[in-house]
């Protein structure tokens, strides 16, 4: 590759060179502008959003979106085709959902944090009262979810996703109801249920670890000795 020449030197040729070979690309450009060309239209990046959060038949996107059933079919398509979204057949309908890969995730997380940052009022809970209300019901929907299914790990994207609510927001609405962070607070429920099947139950040790979000009885073991100085069969001994 020839060197490069610039009309103007400034001091940093070595670097200008490096940024030279990576323009001189143009595919590698193209495809990054074929990806965001489909979210180029709102209708498009509403329903590439809605899919990102929940699985759904073409008639039931229509009625959400207020749209035709073939309208929403013209959009769905460059976004399969995008390999953005996935389609799954049960019967004679068709399902749709984000694509599971790092290039949806990416892009699902780009539009939630531009809309935080455009949106300001919205995710800092600086907007209506009923606004601040939904989301601090939202914070308690979620806790009692969680402490009903403590055998399950689940993050926080995830429930993002299952309850609309943007990461940031719903970190900060919970502690704002609970006074500490998801984690340490369903980690509490877990070592407290733990604790009460320990003296309550003949359920062994591995056992009583699953029931409580744990896959491995050594893990559980360390969480329960942290938070309770005590070995969790020392305790049950203690307690019989």
């Amino acid at each position: 590759m020839e060197k490069m020449n610039l009309p103007h030197r400034h001091g940093e040729g070595e670097q200008a060179e490096k940024i030279q070979e990576q323009l001189d690309r143009i595919d590698y450009f193209q495809t990054v502008a074929e990806v965001f060309r489909q979210l180029g239209d709102t209708t498009r990046i509403r329903i590439f959003w809605l899919l990102c959060h929940l699985e759904e038949c073409v008639l039931n996107i229509s009625a959400m979106m207020h749209m035709s059933s073939p309208a929403v079919s013209h959009h769905l398509r460059p976004l399969k085709n995008s390999g953005l979204i996935v389609s799954r057949r049960e019967g004679k309908e068709m399902y749709y959902r984000a694509a599971d890969t790092e290039e949806s995730r990416l892009l699902h997380q780009m539009i939630e944090q531009v809309m935080e940052i455009t949106c300001p009022k919205l995710y800092s809970g600086q907007g209506s009262s009923e606004c601040q209300e939904e989301q601090l019901l939202i914070a308690r929907k979620i806790h009692d979810y969680l402490t009903r299914h403590m055998e399950k790990r689940i993050t926080i994207e995830e429930l993002s996703r299952q309850y609309l609510i943007n990461p940031t927001t719903l970190k900060a609405a919970f502690k704002s109801v609970y006074g500490t962070s998801i984690a340490a607070h369903v980690r509490e429920h877990r070592m407290e249920q733990a604790a009460r099947l320990l003296r309550e139950t003949d359920q062994s040790i591995a056992e009583i670890a699953q029931a409580v979000g744990y896959d491995s009885q050594s893990r559980f073991t360390a969480a329960f000795k942290a938070y309770f100085q005590t070995l969790p069969r020392e305790y049950r001994k203690r307690s019989g």
